[in-house]
């Protein structure tokens, strides 16, 4: 409530400093007198928008995707149900996802954000230069088969270079290429401990513990050996390399 009431107030204040012929800005973005840039309303309803499109930006066009795929897996592998629970693997994946942006985050500050507040760029300039070091990113880890793909079906031209794609083309493409690569790694992490659940079973109904089900065996011995082997540091290790390579 106290941000709707804020958010009121500069709508209404805002606008009215404008009426009396003294300039302002919002967010670095002035508000002149001809009219050339947006009014202040309208940056508000802007800057709305994007904050609420920004969990989803998150989540889809960052490392967030595979590295919170790849966790779901392993907890699933490990057998531990909600250990550790969603918060913590979220939290570990948005702080690792963060780490990789980071450059990527600060060549977009500099390349867009910095030379429109110095006036050298106008906004449209400013976005088409920030998103330039995200295309690339995304770009590095876009299969060149889900690029295909969402070119026939937005029935687009096959561009000369990669610089020439469209992030309408390009975010979905990276979106898939991070699913399937998830997927990957998270089935290669499955099979240590599904062998030691087959040996588990086979031991168990050998010796004719039926009532007992093998999971429960098997649990502590998988646990057992995530930790001997310091899986922690292994799958994290592992996951973030390759965003470097």
């Amino acid at each position: 409530m106290r941000l709707l009431r804020i958010v009121g107030g500069l709508a209404v204040v805002l606008p009215a400093t404008a009426a009396q012929g003294e300039p302002f800005s919002l967010l670095g973005i002035s508000a002149g007198k001809n009219g050339a840039s947006l009014s202040v309303p309208m940056q508000i309803i802007v800057l709305l928008t994007l904050m609420t499109l920004l969990p989803a930006a998150v989540m889809s066009i960052t490392p967030f995707l595979r590295i919170v795929v790849v966790l779901h897996f392993l907890r699933q592998a490990l057998g531990t149900q909600s250990t550790p629970s969603n918060q913590v693997l979220l939290g570990l994946a948005l702080f690792l996802a963060l780490l990789v942006m980071q450059p990527v985050i600060a060549d977009m500050y500099h390349q867009g954000w910095e030379p429109m507040e110095g006036g050298q760029l106008t906004p449209a300039q400013a976005v088409e230069q920030g998103a330039k070091p995200l295309h690339n990113f995304l770009a590095r880890f876009a299969r060149e088969k889900d690029i295909r793909l969402f070119l026939e079906i937005s029935h687009s031209p096959a561009p000369r270079t990669p610089a020439d794609l469209e992030l309408k083309v390009l975010i979905p493409a990276y979106i898939l290429s991070e699913l399937k690569t998830g997927f990957q790694i998270g089935a290669v992490l499955f099979l240590p401990f599904l062998i030691i659940d087959l040996v588990i079973a086979s031991v168990t109904l050998s010796i004719g513990m039926v009532q007992l089900p093998p999971v429960m065996i098997s649990a502590p011995f998988k646990i057992l050996l995530f930790v001997l082997v310091d899986g922690w540091n292994l799958v994290v290790g592992s996951l973030m390399k390759s965003f470097y390579l």
